[in-house]
């Protein structure tokens, strides 16, 4: 029976191999068009994963459904890092077996350098508000300056040459400020326009003018800019589509033809892979579900992106989400800034690793930036550049650079992870500790010392190779593109106006709002203008008038909204344009049309509406006429609306520009001021109004129309002498006229949006000097003469702590103990047919205590509850359910005191933009600290506090914009530290001090964070993923898995030694390598794969620990109150009372408003533009009064003035609120200060602007 089986089953598999021959003979019959579309597919996949073997079936991989490419990607791809080098090894051995290889990239620069001009200002320069930049525009119009300045030069790369191999992962390290950013957008042909380029860049000998670097290579940055109305499919589905596919479709033919011809039969899981992503135009493609697989994003792939006011996917995932929407085109050529920024160490090591084996297999060149690599990481890359002041001291194989600096007299230390080696290396206050000739004294190696030791390492040899011409006749013809877009332009089209569509889709509360508040408007004017009411004669023509004109007005500014609508999308548009996805007018043409059907509905809504219920002319044709013609009105308005967004860009200039356009648009319609009352030089106003040609339009439909027909007590129809009174007497031929007029501006208007589009820069990229001091430029230039590497305000690493003892305020050391934690959250609706409980449990069973002088680090991998904790224990929280006791000092918590004695550090560093580092320190400690403390010393603790979190330096610098001005990222995640300090609490919680952080930067918080434990205040952090040294700064751990339980709470040890024994001791645990990381090593060892592995419950050893026991004798401890204490107890809600709450909003109101002079010129300027403009039409109106038109001329002008200025003024400080709405939240949650008080401060801080605009 065995030896029958066994034939049984041979049989069984050479039937299937004669069936497969026989469907393969049958696909290569087809035609070569149907042929490299068609492939052997496992009809298993297509039944959704059913078990049942169903043999292979022959399918038009164009028609694969969602469900059966994800079933066949993970049907590829099971395990990443093994299934992913698989594929790729499968794909190489297919070319390979017809002799194909795939197209490289070498990247040769030589001589490279970028100067940028600065403004070299004598005199300290002025931080910009309302007064000093008028007076400096007077100077700049007399051409006086007061601050002397000349034009000077600044390098930012200096000199640097090298080749970046295909083949090769190559990492960029550097200190911040080095040049990594603009050297990597400078090699993909991304750089500042206003910066001066020169030297040489070639991709395989082509110099980048001579082919589209664009399409050849791209530019991942560390910024994450994303749709937030897309999901992450989507996004990615839609970058797909408009990179195209290359040369992927050449390549698959020729390997077509050569597999026929030696009659070679693919594997059908490589043929379909590969076919299926040789599609141009698919709106759906494979290589979509390939990405989200391997960036480990396909959990989240069908939710929306989000941002700050929808939630959406998490941090980490969008910069995973802005790696992929590169990587699904066909580009070989990577150049990756900062990808890692929010990931935890073990995406981030997987997702290098995917990067890796695309290098070494497909022959990618890849030219990767990161912050803080751990040793896994870091050992994946082949090669290494070092950069350092712009120039590049060290290129090479990542395992010849220890050698280079032990050559150099520099050792790395055994617990101590090279990369954060080699960026410590370079600066002046961390070099000596690695110095290692102790028969031999130290002195500081600069920059060009180790350039000039790298010369005499390898460097020359690196020379003669960059000198040596490319060979070109080895290269590949389909290495680089020469073709602007991927795409034809009807598929570029279809790609847009699918994604305008499902956009529009997405807002369709904003058009339902909309038709609302219009259906609502059009009650309110039937109401007020009902038909019962209205009677043909002189007495109520002017009531048909105004209500037609009130029409016109409505339909103008329903539109507003589409500003804030095209505003919010021009960085993703800039973005896709620069990297041609598509051209301009293929954006605008969907943006326009896509329009018309809501167009049609709000104008429809309002006609139906008020043309029946106001009683106009009954005739059927003139109703279908004035619907067509408010339609165009409507459609014109929505594209000026359009057109201003993109020239303008900031959404608060552009409110007030689009606000003086209304305002123009209705004061030369003719109703307001009729066109024989104009003043004949400024006539010309009304003739380019679109309101004044839907004005004739509807006037002459209705006026001339049979019922207006009789005669009035002039002997003149009521019509025409109405349309005469109005200067509107045109023949009803005009009706057409303004038709086509109003047809001609939407198509000028239109076209104008679409050149607009093309031409225009994206905020923060035109042209445009820094402004630096005289001394600090002196510095820079003595630097490059000196070749000193050390910079003005460059800090030591974590290695040296302050020892700070005391300070200024006294405070209360507290302990925090928490016993039997547990916190739950409703089951969401659309899970809850799916699960049993209806409440789902974060936390579970947790406890521990938190002590004065001890730094306690919250570590676990995503998902296991380390920030939800925190926000229990510190009372943010506001929704589920928590139980559990919580004790501050013994004492039951009471959130109202324990918010007056903590401080909480957000992993956003959310400060107002427009005020200095000092100012935010004095203003937290304004509110918080008590109110009996005099104002001086007060003062002096805020200087105590700049001086230990090592502000000092840069007090009077204005914190700016995150990633647009103001101090770095580093310096900003200190601040946040310092607004919370200031406040002197006994303890403090911080969420992620040192995300988003390069190592010697992480070093840096690090130490503050030491000091201020050396303080005796209690401290907690949670974290990612540290080095050695940061892990090693904590005293205590608490471990989390998920599900929220605790697997480990202790003490760490020397060397991390007590953890390192603890997980040791368990059975089956690996033990730790040498100079590994603990950290790594621990999170390694406890994810759920290897408590899987090991078939154990962490959490349950825990349990059963004598740790665990040591921790509830602790807590038991912690929970007595100390002798003499007394419950935390204050006497009022607020440190501070209503007086001074409301003095301290109103200056920090005061200074971000007068910080900010684009907001306040713009609105100066609209109100003094405007008054000319009233003045121009109205001069000398008033003292000449001689009937009713001249009363209702003044009268009506002044109204519409009024209310213009008003939405104006409306419309543009809307943005500034917004922003600053996530810092009254923060400042608010602290009890910084009462709402009420805030809003009155909002409130009183504009009576200066108004009362200046009042005088205009």
């Amino acid at each position: 029976m065995g030896e029958n089986g066994v034939e049984v089953a041979e049989l069984e598999r050479r039937m299937d191999d004669d069936e497969v021959e026989l469907q393969w003979a049958a696909i290569e019959r087809l035609p070569t068009v149907k042929r490299i579309r068609t492939s052997l597919f496992d009809q298993k996949l297509l039944n959704a994963g059913k078990d049942e073997d169903l043999g292979m079936k022959v399918i038009d991989v164009t028609q694969l459904r969602a469900l059966e490419r994800r079933g066949f990607i993970d049907h590829l791809i099971t395990v990443i890092d093994k299934d992913h080098l698989n594929l790729l090894n499968r794909l190489k051995e297919r070319m390979a077996r017809v002799g194909l290889e795939l197209p490289t990239i070498e990247v040769r620069f030589k001589n490279l350098n970028v100067e940028a001009e600065c403004k070299v200002v004598h005199g300290k320069p002025h931080i910009p508000t309302l007064w000093n930049t008028i007076t400096n525009l007077f100077s700049a119009i007399r051409n006086v300056n007061r601050c002397v300045s000349q034009p000077n030069k600044i390098k930012i790369l200096d000199d640097v040459s090298g080749i970046i191999r295909p083949s090769r992962m190559t990492l960029l390290l550097g200190l911040p400020g080095c040049g990594k950013t603009t050297f990597l957008q400078t090699l993909a042909g991304k750089h500042d326009p206003s910066l001066k380029v020169s030297g040489e860049i070639s991709y395989n000998g082509y110099k980048l003018s001579e082919f589209v670097p664009h399409k050849t290579l791209t530019y991942i940055s560390q910024y994450d800019l994303h749709c937030s109305d897309l999901t992450v499919r989507e996004t990615i589905d839609f970058s797909a589509r408009c990179q195209g596919i290359g040369n992927r479709a050449d390549i698959l033919k020729e390997l077509s033809r050569r597999e026929k011809l030696l009659g070679i039969i693919p594997e059908p899981d490589i043929d379909t892979y590969m076919k299926a992503i040789s599609v141009e135009g698919l709106k759906r493609t494979l290589q979509t579900d390939y990405i989200l697989k391997i960036l480990g994003l396909d959990n989240c792939a069908d939710t929306i992106v989000g941002d700050a006011m929808n939630r959406g996917i998490s941090g980490g995932e969008k910069k995973r989400l802005t790696t992929g929407e590169m990587m699904v085109g066909p580009i070989k050529s990577l150049f990756m800034d900062e990808i890692s920024t929010g990931l935890d160490s073990s995406t981030t090591f997987q997702i290098v690793t995917c990067l890796q084996q695309l290098a070494h297999i497909t022959g990618a060149t890849i030219l990767i930036s990161l912050l803080q690599p751990t040793p896994e990481t870091f050992e994946l890359f082949d090669d290494i550049i070092l950069m350092a002041e712009g120039k590049i001291l060290y290129q090479g194989p990542r395992s010849e650079v220890q050698e280079f600096f032990e050559y150099c007299g520099f050792r790395c230390p055994q617990r101590k992870g090279l990369a954060d080696f080699l960026q410590e290396v370079l600066s002046e206050k961390d070099q000596a500790q690695y110095w290692f000739h102790r028969d031999r004294p130290y002195s500081y190696v600069s920059t060009d010392k180790f350039i000039s030791a790298f010369k005499e390492f390898h460097g020359q040899r690196l020379h003669e190779e960059i000198y040596t011409p490319f060979n070109k006749t080895e290269n590949h013809k389909n290495a680089l593109s020469f073709n602007i877009h991927s795409l034809g332009k009807w598929e570029l089209f279809k790609a847009c106006l699918s994604r305008e569509w499902l956009l529009t889709k997405r807002h369709s509360r904003l058009y339902v709002l909309k038709s609302s508040q219009l259906i609502f408007a059009a009650l309110v004017a039937v109401s007020i203008f009902i038909r019962t009411q209205m009677k043909i004669d002189e007495f109520h023509v002017s009531k048909f008038m105004a209500c037609l004109f009130f029409g016109l007005l409505r339909l103008l500014t329903i539109g507003i909204p589409e500003l804030a609508l095209t505003n919010s999308r021009l960085g993703i548009f800039y973005k896709q344009r620069d990297f041609y996805f598509y051209p301009s007018w293929a954006y605008s043409i969907p943006s326009a049309i896509l329009k018309i059907p809501f167009s049609f509905l709000n104008t429809f809504l309002w006609t139906t509406l008020t043309y029946f219920g106001v009683g106009y002319s009954p005739e059927p044709e003139r109703f279908f006429r004035q619907l067509f013609i408010q339609f165009l009105l409507h459609q014109v308005a929505l594209s000026i609306y359009r057109l201003i967004a993109v020239v303008f860009q900031t959404l608060s200039v552009a409110s007030i520009v689009s606000q003086f356009t209304v305002m123009a648009t209705l004061l030369f319609s003719g109703f307001i001021i009729p066109l024989p009352s104009m003043p004949s030089w400024i006539k010309w106003g009304f003739w380019i109004s679109p309101v004044s040609y839907t004005e004739i339009g509807i006037s002459v439909n209705e006026f001339l129309s049979p019922r207006w027909q009789m005669l009035s007590s002039s002997n003149e129809t009521l019509g025409h002498q109405t349309l005469l009174k109005r200067g509107l007497n045109f023949g009803e031929h005009f009706y057409w006229i303004s038709v086509a007029a109003l047809m001609g501006m939407w198509f000028l208007v239109n076209t104008a949006f679409t050149l607009a589009l093309t031409y225009s820069k994206p905020q923060g990229t035109r042209t445009s000097q820094a402004i630096v001091s005289h001394k600090r430029f002196s510095y820079l230039k003595r630097k490059e003469d000196l070749s000193n590497s050390m910079q003005e305000n460059q800090l030591p690493g974590v290695h040296v702590a302050s020892k700070v003892t005391s300070m200024v305020l006294p405070f209360v050391p507290i302990t925090l103990s928490f016993e039997n934690v547990h916190y739950f959250v409703d089951t969401p609706k659309k899970f809850r047919k799916k699960v049993l409980n209806k409440k789902l449990h974060l936390l579970q069973d947790i406890s521990g205590a938190f002590r004065p002088g001890v730094l306690t680090a919250l570590m676990g991998a995503s998902g296991a509850g380390k920030t939800t904790l925190m926000d229990v224990l510190s009372g943010r929280k506001t929704g589920g359910y928590s139980e559990g006791d919580i004790r501050v000092g013994g004492y039951p918590k009471v959130q109202e005191t324990y918010a007056r004695v903590s401080g909480y550090c957000e992993q956003a560093d959310v400060h107002c933009p427009q005020i200095t580092v000092k100012e935010s320190v004095i203003f937290s400690a304004w509110l918080r600290l008590p109110g009996e403390i005099p104002r001086q010393k007060r003062l002096e603790f805020v200087l105590e506090v700049l001086q230990m979190i090592e502000l000092d330096e840069i007090q009077n610098a204005l914190v700016g914009v995150p990633s647009v001005s103001g101090i770095s990222a580093e310096q900003r995640k200190r601040l946040t530290i310092a607004v919370e300090l200031v406040s002197n609490p006994s303890i403090i919680f911080m969420d992620e001090p040192t995300s988003g952080l390069d190592a010697r930067a992480a070093a840096v918080v690090m130490r503050v964070v030491k000091n201020i434990v050396n303080t005796r205040r209690t401290i907690v952090c949670t974290i990612h993923q540290p080095s050695i040294d940061i892990f090693e700064a904590f005293d205590e751990i608490i471990l989390m898995k998920r599900g929220g339980q605790i697997i480990y709470s202790g003490e760490l040890g020397q060397n991390s030694c007590k953890l390192i024994e603890y997980f040791e001791g368990i059975p089956g645990v690996p033990k730790i390598k040498d100079n590994y990381n603990p950290a790594t090593w621990m999170l390694e060892v406890t994810k759920p794969s290897s408590e899987a592995e090991l078939g154990v419950d962490f959490a349950h050893i825990y349990k059963e620990s004598h740790l665990y026991q040591r921790n509830k004798e602790l807590v038991q401890e912690s929970r007595v109150p100390a002798q003499g204490s007394k419950e935390l107890h204050f006497s009022t809600r607020f440190s501070q009372n209503r007086w001074e709450q409301f003095k301290a909003c109103l200056w920090k109101q005061h200074l971000s408003y007068w910080r900010n002079p684009t907001y306040n010129l713009g609105r100066m300027i609209l109100a003094m533009v405007s008054s000319v403009l009233y003045g121009a039409l109205l001069w000398n109106k008033g003292q000449k009064v001689d009937n009713d038109q001249d009363f209702f001329n003044i009268m009506g002008s002044t109204y519409v003035f009024i209310v213009c200025i008003g939405a104006s003024n409306l419309f543009s400080v809307l943005p500034i609120i917004t922003s600053q709405r996530t810092i009254e939240y923060r400042e608010r949650f602290v009890g910084m200060y009462s709402s009420k008080v805030h809003s009155l401060a909002q409130v009183q801080n504009y009576s200066y602007i108004l009362l200046i605009l009042g005088f205009r």
